[in-house]
């Protein structure tokens, strides 16, 4: 099955799962499951790939390992996040829903369908992987398979971190500044960053795999620009106040780096 096909019945197929989505969310009055689903959906697309694609059977099915691990970890992190301890809507979402009163619910469901084409677009490096043809794995690869095992165990062991600081009552309206949250305001995202990297690192091994760095550049840009950092700051600016920002004056914002000299609580 050659590239347009594939790429052309994933985005067909991830549109109507995204519309089922709108559906439930709509009914639940809570779009922000739509953050579960796209953190879900990337591991049926590498799936679909490594199936209907023709490489190397072996490089097809450890990238839709790669993928679906991800995925899953991601996915239900988010999923128990929001089912225990944030039942209620994320508060951006909220101000969406005030910013688009107007016409909410077409551009609400326009919104989801972004999203699934994100997933299409964000997956590019699946697909380049699971077309390339060459047996066995190039260094390149396998440099990529090992930054990918580092993010991974940096970005679960951020979130555990988290989780852990947040369920204890004495925490309430305090940062979190222990673990790797001493080093970087927002190590979660930087290790979700450095996957992006690692598959498009995987992907440079495989023809036009250099197509694969927008994956990367987009969570970059959003993660940094858009509705990541920024989005996240803002809210702990409303709740923390100048504890928060005592936090940011000391800590890197993004990548781990020591906390400024005499500044740090531990």
């Amino acid at each position: 099955m050659n590239t347009l096909i594939l790429g052309v019945i994933a985005v067909l197929v991830l549109g109507g799962a995204f519309a089922l989505l709108y559906l439930m969310a709509r009914r639940l009055d809570n779009y922000g499951v739509v953050d579960i689903g796209w953190s879900y959906a990337f591991g049926p697309l590498a799936l679909f790939y490594a199936l209907a694609a023709d490489g190397w059977p072996l490089r097809r099915f450890l990238l839709a390992g790669l993928a679906l691990a991800w995925s899953l970890r991601l996915g239900t992190h988010l999923l128990v996040r929001v089912t225990r301890h944030h039942p209620r809507e994320d508060a951006r979402y909220g101000q969406l829903r005030r910013d688009w009163a107007a016409n909410f619910g077409p551009r609400m469901f326009g919104f989801f369908q972004m999203q699934a084409l994100s997933v299409v677009l964000l997956g590019l490096p699946f697909l380049l992987i699971t077309r390339n043809a060459k047996p066995g794995l190039h260094p390149l690869e396998i440099t990529g398979l090992a930054l990918w095992m580092i993010a991974l165990t940096g970005e679960a062991i951020a979130d555990a971190q988290l989780a852990a600081f947040v369920g204890r009552p004495e925490n309430r309206g305090q940062v979190c500044d222990r673990g790797l949250w001493r080093y970087s305001r927002h190590p979660n995202y930087f290790f979700e960053w450095l996957i992006w990297v690692a598959y498009f690192v995987f992907a440079l091994a495989s023809p036009l795999g250099w197509l694969a760095a927008i994956s990367p550049a987009i969570i970059l840009f959003l993660l940094l620009r858009v509705t990541g950092i920024p989005a996240t700051e803002e809210q702990s600016l409303r709740s923390k106040g100048d504890a928060y920002r005592r936090y940011q004056e000391r800590t890197s914002a993004f990548v781990p780096w020591p906390p400024r000299p005499g500044e740090a609580k531990k």
